[in-house]
């Protein structure tokens, strides 16, 4: 790759890192997942609007981290909105640090593969409107013979 093809990734990753592409919440996510790299302390969470009949209505990231890990994230939402959840789930690691665009050392792919790995999980992963109410009490750590 010649120099001026990676000022011109390098610029489109800084364009994702400081304008991303829906940064932000759901206001009613069927699915949703967020992990971490504990290696560095980077966080990615991606909440999926997912149509009955299996198309990605909407997607959007949020998270902290560095520049990669949060251009990563942004470029991956923008490209799985529209597109069937069977086709997302056979995306590939490769296809995704092919979609980041410049070469990265094997430590900072974990930081472009982290939104991926998300992701991954959050087609799996759908929320349920109801769980808040069943899950309310759970965490009560209140033994049952000091309870009403």
């Amino acid at each position: 790759m010649g120099r001026e093809e990676e000022d011109i990734y390098q610029e489109h990753v800084l364009d994702h890192y400081e304008d991303p592409y829906h940064r932000g919440h759901l206001a009613h996510p069927t699915h949703a997942h967020e992990d971490d790299n504990p290696l560095c302390g980077d966080v990615v969470r991606i909440e999926l609007d997912v149509a009955p009949d299996g198309l990605i209505r909407q997607a959007w990231f949020d998270g902290d981290g560095c520049c990669i890990s949060q251009a990563s994230a942004s470029m991956l939402v923008e490209k799985i909105e529209g597109r069937p959840v069977d086709e997302i789930r056979q995306f590939t690691a490769q296809e995704m640090l092919e979609l980041f665009g410049p070469k990265l050392t094997p430590n900072r792919q974990k930081c472009c593969l982290l939104s991926w790995r998300v992701l991954q999980s959050a087609v799996f992963s759908p929320t349920d409107g109801d769980d808040d109410e069943a899950h309310n009490g759970a965490d009560d750590k209140t033994p049952a013979s000091e309870k009403p």
